[in-house]
C-alpha cells in the first residue's frame, strides 16, 4: 500500500521573525493566469538514498522558504486596495512524501524516462504526483479574495527515483523566477547534504517595487470586460514532440531569408514558424476559415535581459510581458500568408520583429496602462478567449536545471504539467534532455491542440520529417 503523509513547514528561524511581513503585487502580478504553475523535477536514484534526499529536500526548502520569504504565507487583500503575498510568524507550507508502493503498478522512473516525462503518457495521473488542488488551473482555490496559499510541495518515491512536485501560484513567479527560486533550494540543499556553507542571498531579488505603480483610487478608470471563452474551441489535448538538433538546423537553413537586407533570424523563429504553418493548414479545413482573416500569434517574453538597470541574478518574481500580434508595431499576417502565400522566411521574420518590439520601452508603458485599470485581474492572458487559430509560445529552455547540484542528485529533467485544465494554442518549448545518450537530442516541444486533429497533423509528411512523436502530455 502506498504511503502518504503531510507536514507543514516553516522557514529557518521562523521563532525569530516579525508577527507580520507583506509583499506587495506588483502591477503585472495581475495580469497573470491566477493559477498555480505545477512543475515536477526528476531524480534517480537508488531506493537506499531516498530517505536521507527527502531530508536534505526538506531542510534545504525551510532555508529557501526564509529567503524567497512571500513563498510561504497566502495572498491577501490590502487596505488601501490591491494584494500582498502574507507571511506571519507560524505561516507554513504543505509538505508532502508519497512512497508508492512497489508493487501498486505505479510508473517507474525508466517507465516516466521512457515516456519522455510526459504527464499522461508518463505520469498517466497527475494527481498521483502533487497535491491536487494546486495542480493547473483557474481554479477557485486560486482566488486571491480567498486567501490562497502561495506554494505547496511533494515528493513522490517511486521505483528508480524520487520525483520533486513545486506547486507556485502564478502571481509568485514567472517560470524564470521558479528557476531562480529552484536554484538556491539546489543549493541549499547542497550545503545540508554536504555539510558545507549556505549559498548568499541577496532579499533584493524580492524587490520588484520599480515595476509596481500605484494610482490613487480616484484616478483609476474601468477597464475592459473579463474575456469570455470563444464559442469555437473544441476538446484539447497536450501532446509532447521532439525536434532533433539537426531537423532544427535543416529549419533554421529553410527559413534563412534569400534578401541579405532581411533581418537576422535564429533557430526559434525558424521553428516556430514552420510550427505556426503546419498547424494552421491543420486547423484551418476544420474551421473553415477565410484566408483573408489575421490570425493572432503571440509570445511570453522574458524581460531580464531586456532592462537596462539589470535585476539581480535570482530573482523570484514575475517579469514577464507578452508581444501579442495585435498590440505590436508589426503588421500581422493573415490567414493565407502563414499557410502558403507568404515563404516561410516572412514567417520567421515576423516572430523576430514581434519578440524584438517587447523592449523596455514597452514594457514601462504596460505598467503605466495596466496601473491605471481598476481590475487589472480582466487584463490577464485568457488564451481560450482569443479565436482558435490562435497560437502562444512561451520558451522554457533557459529555465533547465539539469546542472542543479542538489547534493544527493542532479536533475535528469523536469515538466510543466497541464493536469484536466488545457489552454488552447500552448506552445512549451524545452531544453533537450541532457542524460539523453541520442547525439541528436534537441528540443522538446509540448503543443495544446485540438483533440480530433493530433492525428492529422501527425500524418502530415511535412510535419512527420521534422517532428518525432513522444507522447500526450
Amino acid at each position: 500500500m502506498s504511503v502518504r503523509q503531510s507536514f507543514q513547514l516553516r522557514p529557518s528561524g521562523w521563532e525569530h521573525d516579525p508577527a507580520e511581513e507583506r509583499f506587495k503585487l506588483s502591477t503585472i502580478d495581475y495580469t497573470l493566469n491566477c493559477a498555480y504553475n505545477h512543475y515536477a523535477v526528476f531524480f534517480r536514484m537508488k531506493d537506499a538514498r531516498k530517505i536521507q534526499a527527502v531530508d536534505f529536500l526538506r531542510a534545504g526548502l525551510e532555508r529557501t522558504l526564509s529567503q524567497a520569504r512571500h513563498m510561504c504565507g497566502t495572498i491577501e487583500a490590502d487596505p488601501e486596495g490591491g494584494f500582498s503575498f502574507v507571511k506571519k510568524r507560524d505561516s507554513a507550507v504543505q509538505f508532502v512524501v508519497h512512497c508508492l508502493h512497489p508493487l501498486g503498478g505505479h510508473p517507474s522512473l525508466d517507465d516516466i524516462e521512457k515516456a519522455h516525462f510526459s504527464g499522461r503518457s508518463g505520469l498517466r495521473d497527475i494527481n498521483l504526483w502533487g497535491i491536487p488542488e494546486l495542480t493547473w488551473g483557474e481554479r477557485p482555490e486560486a482566488e486571491p479574495d480567498r486567501s490562497p496559499v502561495v506554494s505547496g510541495y511533494q515528493v513522490t518515491s517511486t521505483k528508480g527515483g524520487l520525483v520533486l512536485s513545486m506547486h507556485h501560484h502564478h502571481y509568485s513567479c514567472d517560470v524564470m523566477g521558479w528557476n531562480a527560486f529552484t536554484r538556491q533550494l539546489s543549493a541549499n540543499c547542497y550545503a545540508v547534504a554536504k555539510s558545507t556553507s549556505f549559498p548568499p542571498w541577496d532579499a533584493a531579488c524580492l524587490d520588484v517595487s520599480r515595476f509596481t505603480k500605484d494610482v490613487p483610487q480616484n484616478s483609476l478608470v474601468e477597464g475592459p470586460p473579463v474575456a469570455q471563452k470563444h464559442p469555437g474551441h473544441v476538446e484539447q489535448q497536450a501532446v509532447l514532440f521532439h525536434l532533433p538538433k539537426s531537423k532544427a538546423a535543416a529549419l533554421k537553413e529553410l527559413a534563412k531569408p534569400a534578401d541579405s537586407a532581411s533581418p537576422w533570424i535564429s533557430t526559434y523563429d525558424a521553428v516556430c514558424a514552420y510550427i505556426w504553418r503546419m498547424l494552421s493548414r491543420v486547423r484551418a479545413p476544420h474551421y473553415k476559415t477565410d484566408p483573408s482573416t489575421v490570425l493572432w500569434m503571440g509570445e511570453a517574453v522574458n524581460m531580464r535581459p531586456r532592462l537596462s538597470n539589470p535585476l539581480p541574478e535570482r530573482t523570484v518574481r514575475n517579469v514577464i510581458a507578452g508581444a501579442f500580434s495585435d498590440m505590436a508595431p508589426v503588421a500581422p499576417l493573415t490567414a493565407g500568408e502563414v499557410m502558403s502565400e507568404a515563404p516561410l522566411s516572412t514567417l520567421a521574420v515576423y516572430i523576430r520583429r514581434l519578440t524584438e518590439s517587447c523592449n523596455e520601452g514597452h514594457f514601462l508603458g504596460l505598467l503605466d496602462a495596466i496601473a491605471a485599470i481598476r481590475n487589472k485581474r480582466a487584463l490577464a492572458l485568457c488564451l481560450d478567449a482569443r479565436p482558435p487559430m490562435s497560437m502562444f509560445v512561451t520558451d522554457h529552455r533557459s529555465a533547465d536545471i539539469s546542472d542543479f547540484d542538489f547534493g544527493f542528485a542532479k536533475p535528469i529533467a523536469y515538466r510543466h504539467f497541464w493536469g484536466d485544465t488545457k489552454s488552447p494554442g500552448v506552445i512549451v518549448i524545452y531544453a533537450p534532455v541532457r542524460s539523453s545518450a541520442n547525439a541528436d537530442e534537441g528540443w522538446m516541444f509540448t503543443l495544446t491542440m485540438e483533440k480530433e486533429l493530433v492525428p492529422r497533423l501527425r500524418e502530415t509528411a511535412e510535419w512527420a520529417k521534422y517532428f518525432e512523436y513522444r507522447g500526450i502530455d
